[in-house]
């Protein structure tokens, strides 16, 4: 069972932590990358474009000339689609772009991008992190301390942490979820990840519960 150091702030080793295997040591399929990330960004589409067709444009009750004598073609409605103004022929319309993927695919495409990150050394796992105060210099600090200053970084957390949330927006390059939210486009945008020691537990109860669903 794989291991993993867990640090303070100044980076100094406080003790170790295992790994579930089944979370990060997941067999690594980045195609199913691509399926997740589709599917998050998918369902962020608001997909609330719209036309009119030609029964919803308003107007045109009489007929523009009269039906013989004219040598022109018969029209009925200056809202037909051929005419200015007229009503639009398959206009888009209120849709939602959402498209499912199976739990188990979700659950496979994070267990597999934390596999490949663990794997490149590219996560930290943290005591905890404690920002007083509403200070993006606070937040700077630590991220300097532990080394990660000059990458982009995702930090995860257990619970809600006002300070750290806020104090945090302002930084190029660094975002933040919690541990419930944890997600595969999250994690392949920030090369580097940042997580306490809590949010670990969370994630690994989350996904290795999950695992045992699907099992059962």
């Amino acid at each position: 069972m794989a291991t993993a150091d867990v640090v303070s702030v100044k980076n100094k080793k406080v003790a170790s932590v295992e790994l579930n295997p089944s979370v990060f040591e997941a067999k690594v399929r980045p195609h199913l990358y691509h399926a997740e990330v589709r599917r998050q960004l998918a369902g962020r589409r608001q997909g609330n474009h719209s036309t009119k067709n030609r029964a919803a444009v308003s107007g045109g009750g009489a007929k523009p000339y009269r039906q013989k004598g004219t040598g022109r073609a018969r029209q009925g409605t200056t809202r037909a689609p051929q005419f200015a103004g007229g009503g639009v022929v398959f206009g888009p319309v209120p849709r939602t772009y959402e498209h499912k993927l199976t739990k188990k695919m979700r659950r496979a495409a994070l267990a597999s991008a934390l596999t490949q990150w663990l794997s490149e050394g590219a996560i930290t796992v943290v005591d905890e992190i404690k920002v007083e105060e509403y200070k993006t210099k606070q937040v700077v600090e630590i991220l300097q301390g532990l080394g990660l200053a000059e990458s982009k970084v995702l930090i995860v957390t257990e619970d809600v942490c006002p300070t750290l949330e806020a104090s945090s927006r302002n930084i190029p390059g660094v975002g933040l979820v919690r541990a419930e939210g944890l997600n595969v486009y999250d994690v392949l945008r920030h090369p580097k990840m940042l997580m306490t020691r809590a949010a670990l537990e969370a994630l690994q109860a989350r996904l290795s519960g999950a695992a045992q669903e699907e099992t059962s």
